[in-house]
């Protein structure tokens, strides 16, 4: 198996990740001022999203190729992303995925920005989630 690289992905290369979701239907779509990061081997096998947010920022978009679920892929990419930026970083994922977050350092939180707070109030009217937090600082 060819070596697996983790590293952000230059704007002008956005269409290989859509390209990449589309591919396997994933719904997940890198949007707005988001960095991307994926891991390569050398095509795009997971991918992530990191948007900036007051304090930090917010992970959507986490999606691994089927084929290399259970091969740390998702742990490795987390922890080059979250390598990269400063502050806090939150995100929302179902119940049942929060111990994997958990194995990674995030910790369920009550206390989020105003707009990740609003963003899950709306959310969680069709979606059962729970809110995790990478936190930094004393």
């Amino acid at each position: 198996m060819p070596d697996l690289h983790f590293l952000p992905l230059p704007d002008v290369q956005r269409p290989l990740l859509e390209k990449f979701y589309r591919a396997h239907r994933s719904p997940m779509r890198a949007k707005g001022e988001a960095q991307v990061w994926v891991a390569r081997q050398p095509d795009i096998v997971g991918a992530l999203c990191l948007t900036p947010v007051a304090g930090g920022h917010w992970l959507t978009g986490l999606f691994v190729a089927p084929a290399e679920r259970g091969r740390g892929v998702a742990a490795g990419l987390i922890a080059a992303a979250l390598s990269s930026v400063e502050g806090n970083v939150w995100l929302f994922c179902e119940p049942g995925l929060s111990g994997f977050y958990q194995r990674l350092g995030f910790v369920e939180t009550l206390q989020l920005p105003q707009e990740l707070a609003s963003r899950l109030e709306r959310y969680r009217q069709t979606k059962r989630l729970v809110a995790l937090a990478h936190l930094t600082g004393p």
